[in-house]
This record gives structure tokens, C-alpha cells and sequence, in this order.
């Protein structure tokens, strides 16, 4: 907290009787000072008790009024820095306040820094995801070295980031960057890093660090792919197939229990009985806010996953068994194998496998799972939601008979 007081600097008498006033700043132990521009006679300093008390000469009163405006410009200056860097200095602020030149130079990277440490609470409020949050420091990480490998530099002025800095960030992310080995990064996952460049400037924006974003001349595209889901034949072979080793039986009901209602695996592993709600009809919901997003994703309990949380209830704190992602995908890989399923099986595919065959396929209304989903838009929805052949069958057949 910054804190201000003047005081008289008695040594410096001027031909008229009058001392100059000085201001002294302190922050964090730190003092520095310097002066007003004005001044008074040290025997009217003391009676008035620093302009404190009742001034009766108008010439005080106006001084004090100056001296009043001086200390909000101070308060100003500190806070405008700060919000640039919150780690200021007194000799930037009386730079500032005193018309020297001062380095205006916003560097890339402490954008970055603030804006994660900002998500940190979020994730700390159960807001978003941690995993979330692990994507925007590697985010930082690329670009820094992105910055390092073409600049030589730790860091670099905002100011200086333009278009081809841009697409030659691009291109360093597809064709150079290493990662535990492995050169360059797909499409996909570049364009998302990108939006959360643009995301860390919009943060800047708000907090009044920055003017404009400039990742807003970005225009790479994801490229859409088709979305794994299994038929209902082929849900229907993992949820008949008995698997003698528990581990894999855990993971097909984990599986199972994701295919009926949709949540995404780090949404499914925070599910506890508080989420379990039973309407005033008597029916039971699922009821929970998805951790990359927050928002709604409300889903009816069917049958399947009831018998699924029944069986597993009180050997553990959530709704089911928790498990990693990486172990997960990992002996799903087998029980592909041993259901005979010529499909990449990931825990994922089995929220595509909700939107796709198990409600859609089911003649649900794609808002309703959308709804379902925790999607914010339907456009969101249709990447996963395929239009199924068996559907187009039922609604031809109705035409068929009309013709006939």
C-alpha cells in the first residue's frame, strides 16, 4: 500500500521566508521524495498543523487544494504502473509524476504471468479445470521459446508484435517446437494455442495492461475431423462382455457409465452424491457444471448408470472409480481388442457415443443435448452429433409409404 506525507524542508529558506514542500512516498519500506513545486513559511507550516487544521488565508486553503491534487496524481501514476507491473518502483513513479522520460516498454511474457496466476483462482474456486490451466502455461512456455529461438531474446516489447511475428510464431508451433522429443505440433492443437494467445490479450485489455489484442489478425482454422462413437452393436458387445479381470471390468463400467451420460472424464471422476438430485416428479438427475466451461451440463439418470453407481457405491468418494486418463485409454485399447471393435477407443469416444447413438439415435432433440452436453451453442453439439442411417431410414420409410 502506498502511503503519502509532506514535510517541510526547513534547510532550503527562499528570499521571501518560505521552505519548499516535499512529498514522501513509502512502499513496502522503500521511501523516496521529492518536491511539490510549492512552499510556506515554517511558522505558518506549524500553526496550521501542515494545512491541516482551519485555514482562514484563502492563499492556504488553495495550497492545500494543490497539495491535495498532488497526492491524487501520485495515486494515480502508482496505480497506472501497476497495473502494467506489479512490481514498480519509486523511481519509475517519481520519473512519472515529475515529466522525466520513463521506459513505457510492456513486455510478453508478465501478460501471460498475470493472467495465469488470475486462472489459478479459478481453478482454486473450482471455476475451471486444472488442466486448463496447465495448457496456458504451456502456452507461455511455446511462446518464450518461440522468442528465444528467433530473437535470441528472454523477451520481447508487445509493441513489437505484428503480423509476421504472428505467422512466423505459426510456423515455428507446425514445423520446429520440441516436446519431449517430438518436432513440430498438428493443426489443431496450434489454433487452439493461438486462441489462447488471443484469450491472455483480452485479459490484458480488461485489466488495462494493453490497448488491442493483436492475435486478432489470426485466421487459422480447425481442421474438422469425424468424430469416433460406437453403434449400438457395438456398445452393446462391451456392456454383454464379462471381463474376469476386475481392472478391465472397472474400466469397461468407468467407460459405460461415460457413454450414458456424457460427462467428459475429469467431469465424470468429480461426480459425488451431492450431484445425484431427485426432481418433484420423483425422477432422478445428474447434476453438475462442467469443469472446462462451468457451465450446466444437467443429464437424467437412465437405467445403465444407476446400476453402474449402485455397484461401486461407498468403495470410493465419487459416483465411480477414479482413474487416469492415460491408464484409461490405455486398457481400453484392450478391451477393443478382445470385444473385437476395429475402432481407437479413448475414454472420449464415449461422450461422442452419447451424443451420437445413444440419444440422437434415440430421437432425442439435438437442443436437448446440447443442453445435456453443456454445450453454449448447437454448433458445438453438431461435432459430435452424426446423423445416423437408421435415422434417415425411419423418417424415409414414413415418405415410402406415402408413395406407395
Amino acid at each position: 500500500m502506498i502511503k503519502i506525507n509532506y514535510y517541510l524542508k526547513t534547510d532550503k529558506v527562499k528570499l521571501n521566508g518560505e521552505s519548499p514542500i516535499f512529498a514522501k512516498v513509502t512502499l513496502e519500506n522503500k521511501v523516496i521524495s521529492f518536491s511539490t513545486g510549492k512552499s510556506i513559511s515554517h511558522e505558518r507550516w506549524t500553526q496550521t498543523n501542515r494545512l491541516n487544521g482551519s485555514l482562514k488565508l484563502e492563499k492556504e486553503r488553495m495550497l492545500r487544494s494543490s497539495l491535495d491534487l498532488f497526492k491524487d496524481k501520485i495515486e494515480k501514476g502508482y496505480y497506472g504502473l501497476y497495473r502494467i507491473n506489479d512490481k514498480t518502483s519509486l523511481e519509475e513513479l517519481k520519473q512519472v509524476i515529475t515529466g522525466k522520460s520513463v521506459d513505457n516498454t510492456i513486455f510478453l511474457l508478465p501478460l501471460f504471468e498475470k493472467h495465469n496466476v488470475f486462472f489459478q483462482l479459478k481453478v482454486e474456486s473450482n471455476e475451471r479445470s486444472s488442466a486448463s490451466l496447465q495448457k496456458y502455461q504451456r502456452s507461455k512456455d511455446l511462446i518464450a521459446s518461440f522468442i528465444k529461438a528467433k530473437y535470441g531474446l528472454k523477451d520481447i516489447d508487445v509493441a513489437k508484435i505484428n503480423s509476421a511475428f504472428i505467422y512466423n510464431l505459426e510456423s515455428f508451433l507446425k514445423y520446429e517446437s520440441e516436446f519431449k522429443g517430438k518436432i513440430g505440433i498438428k493443426n489443431n492443437s496450434v489454433v487452439k494455442y493461438f486462441k489462447n494467445f488471443k484469450t491472455v490479450f483480452n485479459h490484458a485489455i480488461k485489466m488495462g495492461m494493453v490497448e488491442k489484442n493483436p492475435f486478432d489478425c489470426y485466421t487459422g482454422k480447425l481442421n474438422i475431423q469425424e468424430a469416433t462413437f460406437l453403434s449400438q452393436a457395438e456398445l452393446d458387445k462391451i456392456e454383454n462382455k464379462v471381463f474376469k479381470v476386475e481392472r478391465l471390468e472397472r474400466v469397461k463400467n468407468i467407460f459405460l457409465f461415460s457413454c450414458y451420460t456424457g460427462y467428459a472424464p475429469i467431469d465424470a471422476c468429480n461426480l459425488t452424491e451431492e450431484n445425484l438430485i431427485e426432481d418433484g416428479n420423483k425422477n432422478m438427475w445428474i447434476k453438475a457444471n462442467r469443469a472446462k466451461t462451468g457451465t450446466k451440463a444437467n443429464v437424467p439418470l437412465l437405467p445403465s448408470s444407476k446400476r453402474i453407481i449402485d455397484k461401486y457405491s461407498g468403495q470410493q468418494c465419487g459416483l465411480i472409480p477414479k482413474l487416469s486418463n492415460q491408464k484409461m485409454n490405455a486398457y481400453l485399447k484392450e478391451i477393443a481388442d478382445l470385444c473385437g471393435i476395429n475402432k481407437h477407443l479413448t475414454w472420449y469416444v464415449s461422450r461422442h457415443t452419447f451424443a451420437t447413438t445413444v440419444t440422437l439415435g434415440n430421437g432425442i432433440k439435438i437442443e436437448n443435448v446440447s443442453a445435456m452436453m453443456g454445450h453454449s451453442s448447437i454448433k458445438q453439439t453438431q461435432h459430435y452429433a452424426k446423423v445416423l442411417d437408421t435415422n434417415i431410414m425411419e423418417d424415409m420409410g414414413k415418405l415410402i409409404l406415402k408413395y406407395k
